[in-house]
């Protein structure tokens, strides 16, 4: 087995190994996604010198079990032969998973390290977090289960209110919490968000909205087929009564945004062949340029310009989007268990949190589509102006010492 392969060449890899080839093999694992981002920082910023680096890494890896180590063996006979050679390892692509090895899949928020906070904590790349900020965390979550027409209920929603409230907690976020609203009052709760008074203390907000949709709505409880008075909630509404100039108190910090609802009618699979003229008819894209009559030109003027009191901010910034699929497609939801896309959120998230930025959070639980979900459904990051690193560090509060950080 290739884990016990690397317990047997331990010492001597730990004792030949070299800086620069601990980097190569840290940068194929990672591209493998044996080890994630916060996983590599910790064995280059937590050890200084070579040695403790090498342990750091075939420790790692060996944990996670023979796929893991067989990918680090493969990697190592690619970069080093020699050094692969006098450690004696077997040559070999990695092993394949044998059928009854499965990821385990922590039902609960596994803790971020303390060592993680500290070497995460002052990171000019990331969002900042401060033992304040997380005490003052607040998120909205809205989900609308039972319709007017009751053809539109949503069974299973409630089991993803339920899992979301359960997370969003657990990551330390007060949850206001709204059931069955129409289209005017979903955009009145997130007007009356915007004015939270955590908002100027949080590090961070999360919006959650489940209902039905169509493309660029969410539906309100009170929607009607064939009906001149749409009962709806335009999503672009989400984004301005949060941007800077709707919602001051939450500029310069991480909006992140989760929509489980439908973005249109038709399956988001097609069928495709290998042959020269395609099996789909695709419509040619279509590109446009905003032309420049259309875009105000500013005047010499107001380029020379300088005010002590007032500066520019970019109106919508710092937004991060998961939709629950691509545009005109549908969302898939188990009538028992709740939708897909919820569901996976709250696996990945319980998992991975404790290491991962959200931008990658995202990125696993769409990987977790094309795997499982036999590609009908495809979430979506939208309209992401993230310009640093979030990071959420799961229940760090109740791990850290006194004295272990200051802030």
């Amino acid at each position: 087995m290739a884990d016990k392969e690397l317990f047997k060449v331990r010492v001597q890899f730990v004792e030949r190994v070299s800086k620069d080839l601990i980097k190569q093999l840290l940068d194929d694992l990672l591209e493998d996604g044996v080890l994630n981002e916060g996983e590599k920082d910790s064995v280059l910023e937590e050890n200084s010198i070579t040695r403790d680096r090498a342990r750091c890494l075939i420790d790692t890896v060996k944990k996670k079990g023979k796929i893991a180590s067989g990918k680090m063996i493969a990697h190592l006979e690619r970069r080093d032969a020699n050094l692969f050679s006098e450690l004696g390892l077997c040559s070999g692509q990695p092993e394949p998973p044998a059928a009854e090895e499965k990821q385990e899949w922590s039902a609960t928020l596994i803790p971020t390290t303390e060592a993680f906070w500290s070497s995460k904590v002052n990171d000019r790349n990331i969002y900042p977090v401060t033992k304040n900020n997380i005490r003052n965390r607040v998120a909205l979550l809205i989900t609308n289960i039972k319709f007017a027409n009751e053809r539109l209920n949503r069974r299973g929603a409630e089991k993803d209110e339920e899992n979301m409230e359960k997370l969003l907690r657990a990551l330390g976020y007060e949850v206001v919490k709204y059931t069955n609203l129409t289209g005017e009052e979903i955009d009145k709760a997130l007007i009356d968000f915007s004015k939270h008074s955590k908002l100027k203390e949080t590090d961070s907000v999360f919006v959650v909205i489940m209902s039905h949709g169509k493309l660029g709505a969410v539906l309100g409880v009170n929607w009607k087929e064939n009906c001149s008075d749409k009962d709806e909630l335009p999503i672009n509404n989400i984004y301005k009564h949060l941007d800077s100039e709707g919602c001051p108190a939450l500029l310069n910090k991480p909006k992140i945004i989760i929509i489980q609802a439908c973005r249109g009618e038709e399956d988001g699979a097609v069928l495709v062949c290998d042959s020269v003229k395609p099996a789909v008819t695709v419509k040619p894209a279509v590109f446009s340029d905003e032309a420049p009559q259309c875009r105000p030109a500013a005047s010499a003027a107001e380029d020379d310009v300088e005010d002590d009191s007032i500066r520019r901010v970019h109106k919508e910034k710092d937004f991060i989007s998961l939709l629950s699929s691509t545009p005109d497609t549908v969302s898939y939801r188990h009538r028992d268990d709740g939708s897909f896309l919820i569901q996976y959120v709250v696996d990945v998230f319980n998992n991975f949190a404790r290491n991962d930025d959200v931008d990658e959070l995202f990125r696993k639980v769409m990987q977790r589509f094309e795997e499982f979900q036999d590609r009908k459904q495809m979430p979506t990051k939208d309209r992401c102006t993230v310009t640093k690193h979030i990071y959420l560090f799961p229940e760090i509060l109740d791990s850290l010492t006194p004295t272990s950080v200051s802030l």
